[in-house]
């Protein structure tokens, strides 16, 4: 866990830090595919072949010469960060100003007792202004960007990549001139209209982790594994404007046998200029985990 306080101007807001997300992925073991033992690794080291104690481990940063240089835990103390324990806003920028692909893992901020009111005051003018808090951060010895934003009662926090972090795309394509028609605009147009709906994540599930559940439930009661179905294959090769006007029946077909009704464009979110600032409190975490 996470503790320290959010700084805009001269208010200071204390908060603690929790994980937002968690991963359901099912944990494998590496064993031994005789006896099922699990494999182990030892930490060997490359110069005297000896194993080396955890406590005996630093971390070393090779040089383009081949030196090694070695840095223990004073070394990183040195660092010209500002404190482990602030969470320093910079600017409010517009969030269509912001590229998802900086942002990284997502934080819950819990407000301290005492600093409830400053919290709900931030989140409330966020929301009024439809701003996002651009902020420093260290964790784990680690400067970092993040953007502060109000979700429903909480702010959340995400960390984000450096500029030079994000690699540059370079595809061969990218230097071709490729020219699409415009009736392939248009029909790509009516598909994506037929498809269009409110984003809705809970009625999504992940399959392939709740089969694999059920495999792995299978294989210890030792019961048959389900045959898997193979994908029909695709028949004649068709081109670009033809896939569009089939796709595009089929989304109709699919959408008008599921009883579904397509939503309109329009239900996006709405700008709320005049939200009251006397709103819940953030309600309590089910669990808290750092």
């Amino acid at each position: 866990m996470w503790r320290g306080a959010i700084s805009f101007g001269l208010v200071t807001i204390g908060v603690r830090l929790y994980t937002a997300t968690e991963e359901h992925d099912v944990a494998f073991h590496q064993v031994h595919r005789e006896d099922g033992g699990r494999i182990k690794y030892k930490r060997v080291c490359s110069v005297c072949g000896e194993e080396v104690a955890y406590q005996d481990i630093a971390k070393g940063r090779e040089l383009e010469d081949g030196r090694m240089v070695i840095l223990d835990k004073e070394d990183f103390e040195h660092l010209p960060v500002k404190t482990d324990h602030a969470i320093e806003v910079m600017e409010f920028v517009a969030a269509e100003d912001v590229d998802p692909i900086f942002f990284q893992k997502s934080y819950y901020l819990e407000p301290d007792k005492s600093a409830v009111r400053p919290y709900v005051l931030l989140r409330t003018v966020l929301e009024n202004e439809e701003r996002l808090a651009l902020v420093k951060i260290t964790i784990r010895q680690r400067e970092t960007l993040a953007i502060l934003r109000a979700r429903e009662d909480i702010l959340v926090l995400h960390t984000m990549m450096w500029p030079d972090e994000i690699r540059k795309p370079d595809f061969g394509f990218l230097d071709e001139d490729v020219e699409v028609r415009q009736q392939e605009l248009k029909m790509a147009g009516s598909l994506v209209e037929s498809m269009a709906g409110d984003f809705e994540p809970d009625q999504y599930t992940d399959d392939y982790t709740v089969a694999l559940e059920k495999m792995v439930e299978a294989k210890a009661e030792g019961a048959e594994l389900p045959e898997v179905e193979e994908e029909a294959e695709e028949g004649d090769v068709i081109d670009l404007m033809t896939a569009l006007e089939r796709s595009v029946e089929a989304a109709k077909k699919g959408r008008s046998s599921s009883g579904s009704t397509k939503k309109s464009s329009s239900s996006g979110t709405k700008k709320t200029a005049s939200k009251s600032t006397t709103r819940k409190t953030p309600a309590k975490k089910s669990s808290k985990t750092a």
